[in-house]
């Protein structure tokens, strides 16, 4: 799919903040109402747009541990790997999950109300899976997090 500086335009506004209206992004990328909502069906359509969702504030929500979870397996089968990644997909408290390439198999990003909902997490995480060394890194501030691309 094609995408012109128009689309880019729309794109950021989008991700900067879904919630406005179609006329506010038309007169922010300079064109109608009609032409905007038709780019960004058609950028719906062709995968660039997925899910609209809010950004919730998960310290005031009472969620104040953020973990970062280094994993380390021995096993490499299909069917340990499809067992870990149901494990990671049944569990909230999993904000992210990624392969890596080097030292570490696996890195999640656990976001928990606190340390001992994290150790509730853990045991239930190498119930269900054998791996070989996990190490847990408790984030002491955000510095910074933010969803948007550099378009």
């Amino acid at each position: 799919m094609k995408i012109d500086d128009t689309d880019r335009k729309i794109l950021a506004e989008l991700q900067r903040d879904a919630g406005q209206s179609l006329d506010e992004i038309a007169r922010k990328v300079g064109s109608s109402k009609t032409p905007v909502w038709n780019r960004i069906r058609k950028l719906r359509e062709g995968g660039v747009l997925g899910q609209q969702t809010v950004v919730l504030d998960a310290e005031k929500l009472g969620f104040e541990a953020t973990f970062f979870v280094l994993i380390r397996t021995s096993e490499h089968e299909a069917d340990w790997q499809a067992k870990f990644l149901k494990a990671l997909r049944d569990r909230p408290e999993v904000q992210e999950a990624h392969r890596l390439a080097g030292d570490i198999d696996y890195i999640l990003k656990v976001r928990v109300r606190n340390a001992r909902a994290y150790d509730v997490f853990y045991q239930a995480l190498i119930s269900e899976v054998k791996v070989h060394n996990v190490t847990a890194l408790l984030s002491m501030e955000e510095i910074k997090a933010t969803t948007e691309l550099p378009l």
